[in-house]
């Protein structure tokens, strides 16, 4: 019966995307021609190519690809001859160091948004009809869960409008895609990122009042429908996109990816490792594209020998931060229907939610290490990896305040311990030239810890580490005139490093959670 189900699932997915519009990536539009510039590495970044406009018609270049290439053939040339050339956002910015970093960030703004796109035929570009912040550098679109942590810094800013249209561009793309994808690019259509747009309904909310769950309430719900789709089929055992249903019948969610080859704006780099890995390919592709979509791209926490890419296991993870996130959907989404008046389904969804934060507590609170760590479905273990994920839980879980904060003060131990560096919260406690491994510190994960710290109680931990992040900022910035992707917490005199491309400069999720520290807890 098992491959009839699955067919079944299938045909299902099949039926389900064929409502939305799916524009054709880079390599099925370019071919050869995109095989050669990636595997050859004409340019340094893979993510280049893939951002590249073309100067005529896609069908026009690859007729005169397939003419003119031969033995002496400059593959460089021709692409520059017939496409523009991305620059990095902000490239040629000059920063005044004697500007307090509260006015540096507010100018920031400015130079970091972009306006409505124009669709143009042969650009991964997915067009977006308002205004939006980029991070900066490589990354010229927008992304998803970097969005909601520069939304913190615009509502210190006063940028209300630009948060309004941030929104309503998230909406949009669930609208048209069936959901939010990684960034506003083709390649990224693939997969999500971690799902925070019910957080930023909440934070939006927070300022216009309860009309806003009742605007977004159908794009919570459709995006809802994302995560959780195949849920109703599963049956027991069995893994389908990105639900997992244990073989005592809980439901839970892990991160996924649809496509079966290497990531377009990484295609060298997953081709290499799946090489390297001696693993079967696309059971590799889907691992690396799965950690491209938890945003936590790529750290120990996803190998299972805690130290090399080739070992990454993640689509077999079930991750307590994303679980977390799909609680707070859950009760974001109940709130919504009670304001607009349907109570039954307000219950039914409060009741998923509490069934996920019982799950919660069931599959990740790890006594053994009195830490919130993920689950290895495969092999029925709850993992000993200590990150900021761990954190997660106590952001969003509304429930029993007096358990969480009895847990608060044993998980407070163990980052204090393993965690806490002089520039604030290391990212994991394993040096495996990852970015999202030690001795680098991400603002995402900055924000909440220290958050997860506060709401379980433990405010002077929570005051210490945003101290220490704030102050680091601020030492780079004036050094240097930037603000950073990422800061090396452990030696405050060196730069950050690791992963597939060299340190940015900009940058939208730093500059948000900057402010927003700095407003709750000063620069002193």
């Amino acid at each position: 019966m098992k491959p009839f189900y699955f067919l079944s699932l299938i045909l299902l997915s099949i039926c389900a995307k064929a409502q939305y519009l799916q524009p054709a990536t880079p390599d099925k539009i370019y071919g050869d021609l995109f095989t050669d510039v990636q595997m050859q590495k004409v340019f340094p970044d893979g993510k280049t190519f893939v951002d590249c406009i073309p100067k005529r018609k896609p069908a026009d270049i690859m007729y005169d690809y397939g003419i003119q290439k031969g033995p002496n053939f400059n593959l460089k040339k021709f692409v520059e001859d017939n496409f523009e050339i991305p620059q990095a956002v902000a490239a040629n910015y000059k920063s005044d160091t004697s500007e307090d970093i509260v006015t540096h960030i507010k100018k920031l703004w400015v130079v970091l948004k972009r306006n409505p796109d124009k669709e143009v035929e042969g650009s991964s570009l997915l067009p977006l009809p308002n205004p939006y912040i980029v991070p900066g550098g490589r990354f010229r679109e927008v992304y998803y869960w970097d969005s909601y942590f520069t939304m913190l810094g615009l509502k210190e800013s006063g940028e209300i409008k630009t948060i309004q249209d941030m929104v309503n561009n998230f909406a949009f793309l669930i609208e048209t895609y069936g959901h939010i994808p990684n960034g506003n690019r083709t390649y990224y259509l693939g997969r999500s990122q971690p799902p925070f747009f019910s957080c930023m309904v909440e934070l939006l909310a927070g300022i216009q009042g309860d009309s806003i769950y009742q605007k977004y309430l159908p794009a919570m719900e459709k995006e809802y429908e994302f995560w959780m789709e195949g849920a109703d089929k599963l049956k027991a055992g069995d893994a389908y996109r990105r639900v997992v249903r244990l073989k005592n019948g809980d439901l839970l969610n892990r991160y996924w990816d649809d496509s079966m080859v290497p990531r377009q704006e990484s295609w060298r780099e997953d081709y290499m490792t799946a090489e390297k890995s001696g693993r079967n390919k696309i059971e590799m592709y889907k691992h690396l594209r799965a950690g491209a979509e938890s945003g936590i791209d790529f750290s120990s926490r996803w190998f299972t020998d805690h130290k090399t890419i080739t070992t990454i296991q993640t689509t077999d993870v079930l991750p307590v931060d994303l679980n977390s996130l799909m609680y707070h959907m859950e009760w974001t989404i109940a709130r919504a229907k009670l304001i607009n008046r349907d109570e039954a389904g307000a219950k039914v969804f409060r009741e998923k939610a509490e069934q996920g934060r019982l799950l919660i507590d069931k599959y990740f609170w790890n006594s053994k290490i009195s830490f919130f760590t993920d689950y290895q479905f495969k092999t029925q273990s709850k993992l000993n990896n200590i990150t900021p994920a761990g954190l997660y839980p106590f952001c969003f879980i509304n429930e029993q305040p007096d358990y969480l904060s009895l847990l608060g003060s044993k998980v407070a131990a163990v980052v204090e311990a393993k965690l806490l560096k002089d520039g604030g919260f290391v990212t994991t406690i394993y040096n495996t030239g990852e970015q999202w491994d030690a001795p680098n510190g991400w603002a995402p994960l900055e924000w909440m810890m220290i958050w997860g710290l506060d709401r379980c109680g433990q405010k002077n931990l929570a005051t210490l580490a945003a101290k220490r992040w704030i102050k680091l900022n601020i030492h780079v910035y004036k050094q240097t005139g930037k603000l950073m992707e990422k800061y090396n917490v452990t030696d405050l005199n060196k730069e950050a490093g690791g992963g597939e491309y060299g340190g940015q400069d900009g940058f939208g999720w730093t500059n948000g959670v900057l402010l927003k520290l700095i407003s709750l807890y000063g620069t002193k």
